[in-house]
């Protein structure tokens, strides 16, 4: 069994990297099928996307709904227990977004906004 020094680090094994918590933050707002991911987030593989999805899963985080219909139809949604971590997502994005206006002054020039109907706008 693994033992760890704090929960910091029992969070961050399950949601750090440079990928999960994107994954999380486009879920958190409804399913979503692999190609819809790929679109929301371009620069990921689709090699690292699947074993993105796949980790979260085994973790809990999301639940991979399989429609047995032809072609088969895969969607991925946030699990109840991956709710639970909604508000520390919040928290990040307001603080990334807090981030960007010290360094650079005025994030509206930089940051992409997402919008519920999954496409982004400059600020």
């Amino acid at each position: 069994m693994k033992k760890y020094r704090n929960g910091m680090e029992a969070a961050l094994e399950v949601v750090g990297g440079k990928w999960k918590s994107i994954i999380l933050f486009h879920l958190i707002s409804g399913k979503k099928r692999t190609n819809e991911l790929r679109r929301l987030i371009p620069d990921i593989t689709q090699k690292m996307l699947t074993q993105q999805l796949r980790e979260l899963e085994k973790d809990g985080i999301i639940n991979r709904i399989l429609y047995h219909e032809i072609p088969p139809k895969v969607e991925y949604e946030i699990s109840e227990y991956g709710l639970s971590l909604k508000t520390v997502l919040d928290n990040l994005c307001l603080w990334g977004e807090r981030h960007l206006d010290k360094v650079y002054g005025d994030r509206s020039t930089i940051l992409e906004v997402y919008y519920s109907d999954d496409t982004y706008e400059r600020m």
